[in-house]
């Protein structure tokens, strides 16, 4: 069994006992978090495709951790004006692993 899902406006084709990084959300480690936004079930051969989510159909997700992704640099300038501005960034992430899949 596996499913479609969406969260943070980005979609994860998930199955149970996946490990994977999504947008930071906002809960604590070890907390089960609960995704409605199911969009794809596919269940013994049977896929049921949501219009445009499936209902009844839910994601359970335990946070694992939080943390920072690698850094990565902005430089803009403009040719011959002197401009030059440096900046750096990481995007926050969640480690998230999911405990079940319900349709």
């Amino acid at each position: 069994m596996y499913a479609v899902i969406e969260t943070g406006g980005k979609q994860f084709r998930v199955q149970e006992g996946d490990v994977f990084y999504v947008e930071k959300l906002d809960f604590n480690v070890g907390e089960l978090v609960k995704i409605d936004q199911v969009l794809l079930v596919e269940k013994d051969g049977v896929v049921s495709i949501g219009t445009p989510v499936v209902a009844g159909a839910t994601a359970v997700l335990k946070v694992v951790e939080h943390g920072k992704g690698e850094k990565i640099i902005v430089f803009k300038f403009k040719a011959k004006k002197n401009y030059r501005k440096k900046q750096g960034h990481r995007q926050p992430y969640t480690k998230v692993l999911v405990e079940s899949l319900q349709a």
